[in-house]
């Protein structure tokens, strides 16, 4: 993978900031134009990052196009329909006592904003936020993970040849390119990883006071009971939780259930995972890869926390993991101390409800909380009683498509959000703007001083009921 010469990024910020200043990015003619651009990148060489991310981690061509590339077309034409909407400024009321007055909230973009991108969507995480900051009016420079070499070469070669290189650019590199990135000043910082580098942008940001979105992740949970279809459930778990080979921020991580339901339920995920991938063999093509060497031993640790009911095999020549359910997992399993980020589910039987409740609030917060219960009460239960980035019931990831919802995390699975207007909304400033007559002269009969007796008793009276 080529590199960015440590000298050139204050340069390149520097151009970008230049750009911004001169206001190339903010007619409405200009983002529509990048964001109709990107989508003709996608559409037209879907095939080559297609075989670039088929060689970072072995996506078939079909969930390449699921989760990657068709993902970002159906983003860049949900904010293509609603750009002109979000940029309009909007009307907002004032109070009596500030009347005759009118006031409205006028959308600007921040300045030059940095996307930082992780491995495991090395193309969707690279771009969907720079969607939001190309059509919020910013200048953005996107640095792709280096763990996803093919897709982060084809990103640096093609990006520039289609879109503005004026006002986006592309950093490639790996941990001294992204802390030279760091040390620059930017308006918006979007990272999306891991907590413990979150941690280091954040830092870094606070030098500036640059605002930050991180997107980091956590141990999503899955609670099931007995109130639902067993093999429906297990085929949406196992959905869910293989894709990617299990490298999806929002994947289930692990499964609460009863000893009665859980009885039912592991073989039903067995029958599930070979139904949607036959035997997993290392010769499946619809089944992923992990991404480095590393990732896949400290996966292959695991294994050893408990009983496979399906799966356990590994080949190591091909950093492949098979599907694998494990039962009989302690609480206290190195498997359930941190995110799993690859397909490893364990089974985790608790002894009702309020037991699933308290293990999942007496952790961190994760980034999603799947329950599949058609108990009203239930539901309601993990609704005002757990606390996670998302809460979806009946389905796993499905959140992330619904263009109205916002998806982040909270705590420690991150801070802000985005997708959608959220998106724009992100790399915006919602400018507050007030405007009043000089004539007819209002204030000076109820807030300016001289203070007589009449303007003391507005004050502690009427004048409060016209605020």
């Amino acid at each position: 993978m080529r590199h960015t010469s440590l000298e050139r990024i204050p340069g390149i910020v520097a151009g970008l900031r230049h750009s911004f200043a001169q206001g190339v990015t903010r007619p409405e003619s200009w983002r529509r134009a990048q964001l109709e651009r990107m989508r003709t990148l996608l559409l037209d060489r879907g095939d080559d990052f297609e075989a670039a991310l088929a060689h970072d981690l072995g996506k078939s061509g079909a969930e390449a196009q699921l989760t990657e590339i068709g993902f970002l077309v159906a983003e860049l034409d949900y904010a293509l329909a609603h750009l002109s909407g979000w940029m309009r400024p909007r009307r907002v009321s004032v109070p009596l006592a500030v009347l005759p007055a009118s006031a409205r909230i006028v959308p600007e973009p921040l300045g030059v904003a940095l996307v930082i991108a992780p491995w495991n969507y090395p193309l969707m995480l690279a771009l969907s936020p720079v969607i939001g900051a190309i059509a919020a009016g910013n200048a953005v420079v996107v640095k792709p993970s280096e763990l996803a070499p093919a897709t982060a070469d084809l990103i640096a070669k093609l990006v520039p040849d289609v879109l503005d290189r004026r006002a986006i650019a592309v950093v490639t590199g790996g941990v001294p390119e992204t802390t030279a990135l760091l040390a620059e000043r930017f308006d918006h910082i979007f990272y999306t990883g891991n907590g413990r580098v979150g941690r280091i942008v954040a830092r870094a940001a606070a030098e500036h006071l640059t605002p930050v979105t991180l997107e980091l992740g956590g141990k999503s949970p899955v609670y099931v009971d007995d109130t639902v279809p067993i093999a429906e459930t297990a085929r949406r778990i196992a959905w869910g939780k293989f894709m990617n080979a299990g490298q999806t921020c929002v994947a289930p991580d692990y499964v609460l259930g009863s000893r009665a339901v859980l009885r039912k339920l592991g073989p039903a995920l067995v029958d599930a995972i070979h139904e949607l991938y036959g035997t997993a063999s290392a010769g499946n093509s619809d089944y992923g890869r992990i991404v480095t060497d590393a990732q896949f031993e400290r996966l292959v640790g695991y294994l050893g926390d408990g009983e496979a009911l399906s799966g356990g095999e590994y080949d190591a020549s091909q950093r492949w993991i098979a599907p694998t359910v494990l039962q009989d997992v302690s609480r206290d399993a190195s498997v359930m101390q941190e995110e799993i980020f690859g397909p490893i589910l364990p089974l985790i039987e608790v002894a009702d409800l309020d037991d699933a409740i308290a293990l999942v609030t007496e952790r961190e917060k994760p980034l999603a909380a799947y329950v599949f219960s058609s108990a009203r009460a239930v539901r309601m239960r993990w609704e005002t009683e757990t606390s996670s980035g998302a809460l979806a019931f009946g389905v796993p990831a499905l959140h992330l498509v619904a263009h109205e919802l916002p998806f982040g995390g909270v705590g420690e699975s991150g801070m802000g959000a985005y997708h959608g207007e959220r998106s724009f909304l992100t790399f915006s400033h919602e400018k507050a703007v007030l405007s009043k007559p000089l004539l007819p002269e209002t204030l000076a009969v109820t807030i300016m001083p001289p203070f007589t007796k009449n303007k003391a008793d507005l004050a502690r009276g009427g004048l409060r009921r016209l605020l």
